[in-house]
């Protein structure tokens, strides 16, 4: 079973993460956060990821070290769960659209770390949600998973719809790559022998 649990404590954040990879879309979280809980229930179930996240940061201050620490740790679960990546499609990408709105993300789980992320609000916030902190959140999850990611939001006017189609196409993009392939089984998907 690709399963894993990480827990990551800071002055600032608690948070514990568990994943199980070949899931059905179960997600359990608690956040304090309740936009962002919103939108990881969307990668759990466009991916079928089962997810179960709590999360107890310095909210007086705001939801920066939250977000992002979610995002750390969320990419630590999955590396850890993928384990030695034998038998993945490693690649998956994943086009989104609601209403106006249209998303296209594209993951490599290729070893090596890398954002692309080009998404554009006209403002600031969702509720009392800053969207900045998307950005935060998938370069946490870059970084500590060793993916590269692409995000690019192609049309939409509406952040809430923007954000949205962002995640689902996030979910449904890991969902590809992380599938295993019955052809490839025990095999590391790259010519150089590692990842």
């Amino acid at each position: 079973m690709r399963r894993a649990e990480v827990t990551r404590n800071t002055l600032e954040t608690k948070i514990a993460v568990e994943v199980n990879l070949d899931g059905s879309g179960i997600c359990s979280l608690s956040t304090g956060i309740p936009f962002l809980e919103h939108m990881l229930d969307q990668v759990g179930r466009h991916g079928l990821i089962d997810l179960s996240i709590k999360a107890d940061g310095d909210l007086e201050i705001d939801a920066h070290h939250t977000v992002e620490d979610i995002g750390i740790t969320l990419g630590q679960a999955i590396l850890k769960a993928v384990g030695e990546k034998k038998g993945i499609q490693r690649y998956g990408n994943a086009y989104v659209p609601l209403d106006e709105a249209l998303s296209r993300v594209v993951v490599d789980f290729s070893g090596r770390p890398g954002l692309n992320y080009n998404l554009i609000f006209d403002r600031p916030r969702v509720g009392d949600f800053d969207v900045d902190l998307f950005h935060e959140f998938f370069q946490g999850f870059v970084n500590h998973s060793l993916v590269t990611l692409h995000i690019d939001n192609l049309k939409g006017d509406n952040a809430h719809h923007q954000i949205e189609t962002v995640f689902k196409a996030f979910g449904r993009a890991l969902r590809m790559a992380l599938a295993i392939d019955a052809r490839m089984t025990n095999v590391l998907p790259s010519t150089k022998g590692s990842l």
